[in-house]
C-alpha cells in the first residue's frame, strides 16, 4: 500500500454520459476504503470548483445514494469547459489550485473527461511535479465521442451506440408506415471523430438502418450526396433513411451545418465550432431535389442521457475505470490516465490498463478508413465487430411510480 497519506478529490469535466456518474460512484467507493485517503471530495463543475474552493465532502454521503450514481445519467457534480492557460505563460490558476490542495491536504487528484479534460489532467499534474508537491493525478476516461488515443473505447461510448442504434432501428420502422415517398436524415453528435453516427450501421446489421452513412472521416460532397440519395430514392420506391455525423465538412474545411446555419461560426471556451443543423440542411437540399417530404432529426442531448437504456457493459466497466484509478493511485502511479485494452480472446474481455495522460491529450482517435466502406457511405463488419460487444446487456435506474429514481446527493461543503 501507499505511504502516501492525504486526501483526494473528484472533479467531472466536458459533456455529460450515461455513465460518467458509475465512474464517479467506483471513485468514490474504492477512496473511502482506502486508508491512506481519510477524506475523499467532489469538486462542484470540475477544475473550476476547485479554484472557487467550491467542493463537497463524500464521506457525508449516504451508500444507497452512492450507487445509485451507478444508473444516474449527467454530471452529478456539475460539469465544466474551463481551459487551464500554458502555465509558462500564465501560472495563476496553477498557483490557486497549489494552494488549495495545500490548504486540504489533497494528494490524490482524478479528472473525469475526454480530450481536453485529459489536457487539464496533464497540466495540472506537470505543474505539480515541476513545484516538487507530492499529488498523484489520474486521468479517468469519459466521453460518448470514442474519440480519446490510446484506449480501445471510452466509457459512455457503448451506451450512447446502444441508444443511437436502438432509436435509429425505431425510426426506421416509423418512417415505413405510409405509402408515400420518406426521405429522413438523422443527425447524431460527432465533431472529427464518426464512432456515434457509425453506430446506426448496427441497426442496419439488424435490417433496420440507414442506407447511407456520412461521417467527419471522409470529406463531404453535396453533389455526390444527392447522386448517392436519388440512387437510393429509385431503388427503395422513395424510402431512404441517411445518418450523417454533425461535423462533417466539404473540402475546403467548411461544416455542412455553416450551409444554412450560423451556429458553427460561435466558438466555446475551447475554439470549437458551435455544431448543430447539418440534418435540417441536408434535408432542406432533398425536399428541393426530389421534391419529396425530408425529414431533419437530430438526436441532440438524448443520445448521452438516455440511462434507461444504457449498456450494461458500459456501466460495469465506467464504474471499474473509477475503482482502477483509485487503485492505481494508491499504488504509486501518477501522471496517467486508466484505459481500456480489449484482450485477445474469442469472447469480449475488457482489461483495465494505464498511458501516459501526455499521450492522450488533446489526441483524438478516428475511425479506420478500412472500417469505412469504400463508398465512403457505411461501415464494415469490422466495425460491426468492434462495436457490438461495448452495447450488451441492459442497465436502467430503479424505478418508483414508473419512473426512475436517480441519486440524491446531500453535498455538504468541505471544511477544514
Amino acid at each position: 500500500m501507499s505511504n502516501l497519506v492525504g486526501n483526494a478529490i473528484f472533479g467531472q469535466s466536458g459533456g455529460p454520459t450515461a455513465v460518467i456518474n458509475a465512474s464517479a460512484a467506483g471513485v468514490f467507493t474504492e477512496a473511502l476504503q482506502q486508508e491512506c485517503i481519510p477524506k475523499i471530495y467532489g469538486a462542484a463543475h470540475g477544475i473550476r470548483g476547485i479554484l472557487e474552493e467550491n467542493f463537497y465532502d463524500i464521506g457525508y454521503e449516504d451508500e444507497k445514494e452512492l450507487e445509485l450514481l451507478k444508473t444516474t445519467p449527467s454530471s452529478a457534480l456539475g460539469s465544466v469547459r474551463y481551459k487551464l492557460a500554458d502555465p509558462d505563460k500564465d501560472d495563476t490558476d496553477y498557483k490557486r489550485l497549489l494552494e488549495v490542495f495545500k490548504k486540504y491536504n489533497i494528494r490524490y487528484f482524478f479528472y473525469n473527461g475526454g480530450n481536453d479534460s485529459m489536457d487539464t489532467c496533464n497540466k495540472v499534474s506537470k505543474y505539480m511535479q515541476k513545484v516538487g508537491y507530492e499529488c498523484r493525478v489520474i486521468g479517468v476516461p469519459k466521453t460518448i465521442d470514442n474519440d480519446l488515443a490510446a484506449t480501445d473505447h471510452c466509457p459512455g461510448y457503448g451506451s450512447a451506440a446502444r441508444y443511437i442504434a436502438i432509436s435509429t432501428m425505431e425510426v426506421y420502422l416509423d418512417a415505413r408506415v405510409y405509402d408515400t415517398p420518406m426521405v429522413c436524415v438523422l443527425e447524431i453528435m460527432g465533431r472529427n471523430a464518426g464512432w456515434l453516427t457509425a453506430a446506426t450501421a448496427l441497426a442496419a446489421y439488424k435490417g433496420a438502418g440507414p442506407d447511407l452513412i456520412y461521417l467527419p472521416e471522409i470529406v463531404f460532397d453535396m453533389d455526390k450526396f444527392i447522386s448517392d440519395v436519388k440512387k437510393v430514392y429509385e431503388k427503395n420506391n422513395g424510402k431512404v433513411i441517411i445518418a450523417v455525423s454533425e461535423g462533417i465538412k466539404d473540402k475546403d474545411g467548411r461544416y455542412i451545418s455553416e450551409y444554412g446555419s450560423d451556429l458553427a461560426k460561435e466558438k466555446d471556451a475551447f475554439g470549437h465550432a458551435q455544431l448543430g443543423g447539418t440534418a435540417q440542411v441536408l434535408a432542406s437540399k432533398l425536399k428541393q431535389e426530389l421534391g419529396c417530404k425530408a425529414r431533419a432529426i437530430e438526436f441532440s442531448l438524448l443520445q448521452r442521457c438516455a440511462s434507461h437504456c444504457a449498456s450494461k457493459t458500459d456501466v460495469e466497466e465506467a464504474f471499474n475505470a473509477g475503482r482502477m484509478a483509485v487503485k492505481y493511485a494508491v499504488s504509486g502511479v501518477t501522471d496517467h490516465m486508466v484505459a481500456y485494452e480489449r484482450a485477445s480472446t474469442p469472447e469480449y474481455k475488457c482489461n483495465y490498463t494505464i498511458v501516459n495522460l501526455s499521450e492522450v491529450a488533446n489526441a483524438e482517435k478516428k475511425i479506420p478508413r478500412e472500417w469505412i466502406n469504400d463508398e465512403g457511405t457505411g461501415l464494415t463488419q469490422a466495425f460491426i465487430d468492434y462495436a457490438l460487444p461495448l452495447i450488451q446487456g441492459e442497465s436502467s435506474p430503479p424505478m418508483e411510480d414508473g419512473l426512475p429514481r436517480f441519486a440524491k446527493l446531500k453535498k455538504v461543503k468541505a471544511q477544514i
